[in-house]
C-alpha cells in the first residue's frame, strides 16, 4: 500500500479551508502550515493565459531525503499492518517511512529539533515548531502526516473532509481501482524536475494545459542539502547535554556548545 493524495486544480477555488482545517486539527502555529495554498498567475504560458492555485503538503515520497538525514539516535520499532496484522520491526530515527502504508512520520518525543529534515526537503514541507521546545531541543519538526490517527478510525484527512469543492482525493495509489489511481490514469502527475526525482506521492491534475504548465513551474529544481555541521552538532549535543545535566554544570563550555548549535539553526 502507498497512500497518496490527488489535487484536482480544476476544482480548487483557493478558499484555504484545507489549511484552516489542518491548523485546527493539529494546533499548527499561525506562522507555519502543514499544508498551503499559493495563488499562481495570471500569467502567460505556451497554452495561453493561466490563473490557478498550488495546494501543497508533504508528498510522503518513495525516497524521502528527510529520513536519511535525521541524526536522532535510532531505536527498534515494531509496526503493524492494519489490514493483515503482519508486523515488521525496523531500526528508525525520529522520522521514518512506514513500510505498510508508505507515509512518512515523526516521533516528536525523540526529535531533537535540529532542522536537518526541514533543510533536506525540496518541497519545503517541514518546519520546526518552537512551541514544542523542551529540555532536549528548541522545538520539534512537524509536517503533514496524512492524518493517520483519523485514517486509522476510517476517516479521511481533515483537509480532504473540509474541501467542499472536492479538489482533494486521498487513497491507495497501489490499488488500481482506487479513485487516486483513476486520476493517475487520467494524467495526474507529481511536481518533479530532472534534479528532483524522489517518488512524490502527491499528484496534480488539470484538464487545462495552461494551468498545468503554470503549476509545474512550482516544481523544485534542485535537491537541497542539510547542513553537515548542523547534523554533526545535533548528534554530538545529545550525550554532551545529558552529561552536563547529570553533573549539574551548565558552565561556559556547555553554554558555548549549545549556543553554537542554536546559531547554526538560524
Amino acid at each position: 500500500m502507498q497512500y497518496g493524495m490527488i489535487i484536482d486544480i480544476d476544482k480548487c477555488v483557493g478558499c484555504h479551508a484545507c489549511t484552516i482545517a489542518c491548523k485546527a486539527e493539529w494546533e499548527v502555529p499561525a506562522e507555519f502550515g502543514r499544508n498551503w495554498v499559493y495563488r499562481l498567475g495570471p500569467a502567460n504560458t505556451s497554452a495561453g493565459m493561466s490563473y490557478t492555485y498550488y495546494p501543497g503538503l508533504c508528498n510522503h515520497c518513495d525516497e524521502p531525503p528527510c529520513v536519511d538525514v535525521c541524526p536522532a539516535d535510532t531505536v527498534n520499532m515494531t509496526m503493524k499492518d492494519a489490514k493483515t496484522g503482519k508486523t515488521v520491526t525496523m531500526e528508525v530515527a525520529a522520522t521514518w517511512k512506514d513500510p505498510f502504508n508508505g507515509t512518512v512520520q515523526i516521533d516528536k518525543e525523540r526529535c531533537i529539533g535540529c532542522g536537518a529534515c526541514r533543510d533536506a526537503c525540496p518541497y519545503g514541507a517541514r518546519y520546526i515548531n518552537e512551541d514544542l521546545a523542551d529540555d532536549e531541543s528548541d522545538g520539534k519538526a512537524d509536517k503533514c502526516t496524512y492524518c493517520m490517527p483519523r485514517v486509522a478510525e476510517g476517516l479521511t484527512p481533515s483537509c480532504v473532509q473540509t474541501c467542499l469543492a472536492g479538489a482533494r482525493i486521498f487513497g491507495d495509489l497501489d490499488d488500481p481501482e482506487s479513485e487516486v489511481s483513476q486520476y493517475v490514469k487520467k494524467g495526474a502527475v507529481a511536481l518533479t524536475s530532472p534534479a528532483v526525482q524522489i517518488g512524490s506521492n502527491g499528484r496534480y491534475y488539470s484538464s487545462k494545459k495552461a494551468d498545468m504548465e503554470l503549476l509545474m513551474q512550482s516544481a523544485p529544481q534542485e535537491m537541497p542539502e542539510a547542513s553537515l555541521r548542523r547534523i554533526m552538532l545535533a548528534k554530538m549535543s545529545q550525550p554532551a547535554l545529558k552529561q552536563i545535566k547529570e553533573m549539574g554544570l551548565i558552565g561556559l563550555a556547555g553554554g558555548l556548545f549549545v549556543k553554537s548549535l542554536k546559531q547554526d539553526k538560524e
